[in-house]
Formats: structure tokens, sequence, C-alpha cells
């Protein structure tokens, strides 16, 4: 009977820790899609339900209205604009430069995402956090 007890209790602790354990959000890219003002600034992200030539990625654009460019500034498919996928709640930007035409890969966890705010910090470098409010 002992041992039933001592087994019964192991039983216990394994269910109490595994019940603690977090399971990681899931994103759809529908839940991203829109016009995105990072808080305190006048940094614009919009992320758009137009598909790039690579299956799973979409595009996205950004530009700041404190350097004076705007939107319609954006060279299409170069600098300014991304693409984007999500798994999970991971969040990968390749962002596109006019320079040379390299891919610059961004990789971000989101922490947040509702219909009006999202907020996501780099992967490799967690203090680098960016908030939003959808327009």
């Amino acid at each position: 009977m002992r041992k039933f007890y001592y087994l019964a209790l192991i039983a216990l602790v394994g269910l109490v820790f595994s019940s603690c354990q977090k399971e990681t959000p899931e994103f759809r890219t529908s839940d991203i899609q829109g016009l995105w003002l990072e808080d305190g600034t006048q940094h614009y992200v919009r992320f758009t339900d137009e598909q790039s030539d690579e299956t799973g990625y979409f595009y996205g654009r950004e530009w700041d209205l404190a350097e004076d460019v705007h939107e319609e500034d954006l060279v299409p498919y170069g600098n300014g604009w991304f693409k984007y996928s999500i798994d999970k709640n991971e969040l990968l930007e390749i962002h596109k430069m006019d320079y040379g035409w390299a891919d610059i890969p961004k990789v971000y966890i989101i922490s947040a995402l509702t219909s009006a705010k999202l907020s996501y910090y780099e992967k490799d470098h967690t203090s680098i956090k960016f908030s939003f409010t959808k327009q």
C-alpha cells in the first residue's frame, strides 16, 4: 500500500508540473494584416495580403513620416518593402535593400496581438521591443 501512495504522489506532482507549462500562442497571417503605427512615433508598418513570388510569404511595407517618407514614396519591391510570414508566434520579415538588392532577415516573437494592439520583440535580442496600434 505504501508503494501505491508513493506512485500516486509522483503521478500527482507530474500532473501539476505538466499543467503549468505554457502553450505557445498561434497567430495567423490574417491576424496581423493591416496598417499599424508604432507607439510614440511616426513609423508605420503595413502588412498586406499580397502574396510574394515565394509560397508562404506576403508583402509588407514600412515608412517613417518623421523622415518625410510616405507610403507612396516607396519603390515597389525595394527599400521599405519586406516579405513576411508567421509560424505560431514567430514573425519572419525579410527586408529588401536597394543597394545590392540584399535580403535582410529579421525574426521577431509576437508577445501580444489583438484587433487593436501588436507587440513583438527581436528573437535574438529580447530587450529590443516594438509596440503598435492598429490604424
